[in-house]
């Protein structure tokens, strides 16, 4: 019996107190430099990740590394027509296992479209590009002033609203093509009008 109570001890101490090793860094493609971290105990997976904000034909690519729970290992895509972020994901649960980058997400529309808000009228049509495979409806508040956003969202992104950008509320997605329908031309009315309301208010 001390024998075996022996061996559970020794094993305990000699494997379940190692702690995962990974490299850890954050910056630009050209400029993250790989530095090794000791990982928390909670944190039993190493992670590379990429990610892409683009605006206007332009992207801006940057590049993390470092300790995650494996929960956290997924990949993240949202796309409002006007703008798009996304965060591609590769893990592992070995030592310094997370020395590559992570592959961009894909570009390719994937056959779905969902409606997007484009500043005059929710009424456009957007192709989603990559694992974005749901339709979302928001709410983005700038001080007093809110406003519907609409666009294609990957499954990661409605799940988690941890992740939703900051500013956005009231998320709800669908899938279906289309399935965030259009505002009503009631509310479009109420959307173009209101300045002229304010207008009047304050003269």
């Amino acid at each position: 019996m001390e024998l075996k109570i022996f061996i559970v001890l020794f094993c305990a101490l000699f494997t379940g107190g190692h702690s995962l090793r990974c490299y850890e860094c954050l910056g630009n493609m050209d400029s993250c430099e790989n530095k090794e971290k000791t990982c928390p105990a909670t944190d039993t997976t190493c992670v590379s990740a990429t990610h892409v904000q683009t605006s206007g034909g332009h992207a801006v690519k940057k590049q993390s590394k470092g300790c995650t729970v494996t929960d956290a290992c997924t990949s993240t895509s949202v796309n409002f027509g006007y703008y798009r972020f996304t965060m591609s994901t590769q893990c592992c649960t070995t030592d310094l296992c997370n020395d590559k980058y992570a592959p961009d997400s894909s570009n390719s529309p994937n056959g779905k479209q969902c409606y997007y808000c484009d500043g005059q009228s929710c009424f456009s049509k957007l192709d989603c590009l990559g694992d974005e495979d749901h339709c979302f409806k928001a709410t983005k508040t700038d001080g007093s002033v809110s406003q519907t956003v609409k666009g294609c969202a990957s499954k990661s992104v409605c799940d988690a609203t941890s992740q939703y950008p900051p500013g956005y509320t009231s998320f709800s997605c669908c899938q279906g093509n289309l399935c965030d329908s259009a505002m009503s031309i009631k509310q479009n009315l109420l959307f173009l009008l209101w300045p002229l309301f304010f207008y009047i208010l304050i003269h």
